[in-house]
């Protein structure tokens, strides 16, 4: 796939997120590797409704650009860095969604949220039964982003990562190794997340 046919489907995934209201006020970003040293990847400040193809930037992995006209998202880093740790990464989306800001914040004292006995927990490759454990790790937001970035790769070294992480207070990513897989993990992420906060609320309503 070349990148400019790797940017319409994009394009396509990132519309249908958006139109589900998960990267409000211009936030979020996404990209899709191109290459083993460089990927496409929106550009800061773009509103996700209404992205045109000079929206997307090939940047390398260490961040940096052609484009004369945009500059890439300020989280370039963490995307690089994912698609860095794994060559199997295709594909990295990210999104600001009420459900996995407010879990994020309220487990203050967990460093993962653990989910089990969901059946959409098989829209993660790999699991094949609701009693299966997943797990998504949380990381500390940091507005540093290349300290953000190291604390993923320090995190990487002894946790696993399968699907995607939570930044504290901030959003979820995820990835796959297609950019379908990844939209189907971050479908499936978002569906249990909501769960968790849907169930949190019913109980402190009881």
């Amino acid at each position: 796939m070349n990148h400019k046919t790797t940017a319409a489907r994009l394009k396509e995934i990132v519309d249908s997120i958006a139109s589900r209201g998960w990267c409000p006020a211009t936030g979020g970003n996404f990209s899709a590797r191109v290459d083993r040293d460089s990927c496409l990847i929106t550009a800061s400040g773009v509103d996700k409704m209404a992205l045109k193809e000079e929206d997307f930037l090939i940047v390398d992995f260490t961040g940096k650009t052609h484009s004369a006209s945009k500059k890439p998202s300020a989280e370039t880093i963490l995307h690089t860095t994912l698609y860095s740790l794994s060559e199997d990464i295709a594909a990295v989306l990210h999104t600001h969604t009420v459900s996995a800001t407010v879990l994020s914040t309220h487990f203050l004292d967990r460093d993962s949220i653990v989910f089990c006995g969901y059946e959409m927990q098989k829209s993660l490759n790999g699991i094949t039964t609701h009693e299966d454990t997943v797990k998504l790790p949380i990381l500390d937001n940091n507005q540093n982003i290349p300290a953000l970035a190291e604390q993923l790769k320090q995190r990487w070294k002894k946790d696993t990562f399968n699907y995607g992480f939570l930044v504290r207070g901030h959003g979820l990513y995820t990835w796959g190794n297609t950019l379908e897989e990844a939209k189907r993990h971050l479908e499936g992420i978002e569906f249990l997340l909501s769960c968790e906060l849907n169930k949190m609320l019913l109980e402190v309503r009881q």
